[in-house]
């Protein structure tokens, strides 16, 4: 049902019930007696390079392939379906601004659940610095924390083209160490600033080239999930470990 999970969000229990029927399909069944499944299910839907076989988990296909519908929103913003879901649903802010309101449909809110899986992955590309605002846009490019953590003075800039000096398009490297904490100040003047007059852009940070593709998409949901699952892994080991010093 790949057209239908490109403009909707499937409940949680349609999903499961694809999947069941994608495993009865690959493990089949002799005289209506089920074969045993020798490799679980979640190791079957890894991704190769981490030991699995690479079939899709729907639930977060899903959100891949709404994040495009976002992604199109973004940078095709004067096609008819851009400009008549603006107008209806965020006229006066951006598509990362925007809420579900009190005007609900499928299709928007289904576009915000794209919506939101594309702020992880989406980035500004600096140009002349003018349209990129400091604290609401990622414009860092490192794999996490893509905007900066916490301002060192009371009044910092608000627009990265403060940050840039015009005349010889370079950074303005005391004010960006006067404002930010080290780690943000060491990865702003590591970004490349181009010498041409151009503007600031979208790009997709998951990808070389910065062209959004529904599988980096996956792939960035499917690494958040194992890492979250894996820390919570961690601290319930943690806290096991914990709760039997005290007990002795």
């Amino acid at each position: 049902p790949v057209f239908s999970m490109a403009c909707f969000r499937l409940p949680r229990g349609l999903c499961d019930n694809i999947t069941s029927i994608i495993r009865q399909f690959w493990w089949g069944s002799s005289r209506g007696k089920r074969k045993p499944a020798w490799v679980a299910w979640d190791v079957m839907t890894k991704p190769k390079h981490m030991g699995g076989m690479g079939f899709r988990e729907l639930e977060l296909f899903n959100l891949a392939l709404l994040s495009r519908q976002a992604w199109r929103l973004l940078n095709e913003t004067e096609s008819l379906s851009a400009r008549l879901l603006k107008a209806i649903y965020y006229p006066d802010v951006s598509l990362f601004q925007a809420e579900l309101g009190s005007h609900q449909s499928q299709i928007w809110r289904a576009i915000l659940d794209g919506r939101d899986v594309l702020d992880q992955g989406v980035i500004r590309r600096i140009g002349d610095g003018a349209s990129t605002r400091i604290w609401d846009h990622n414009w860092i490019p490192r794999a996490s924390f893509k905007r900066p953590i916490a301002s060192l003075v009371t009044a910092p800039p608000h627009m990265v083209s403060d940050l840039i000096e015009t005349t010889t398009t370079s950074c303005r490297e005391e004010l960006i160490q006067a404002v930010f904490t080290e780690f943000d100040a060491e990865a702003i003047l590591k970004i490349p600033l181009c010498t041409r007059l151009i503007g600031d852009f979208w790009s997709w940070g998951e990808e070389p080239r910065g062209n959004f593709t529904i599988g980096s998409t996956y792939h960035m949901l499917v690494q958040t999930k194992f890492g979250r699952e894996g820390w919570l892994e961690g601290c319930e080991g943690s806290s096991s470990s914990g709760g039997g010093y005290l007990e002795n």
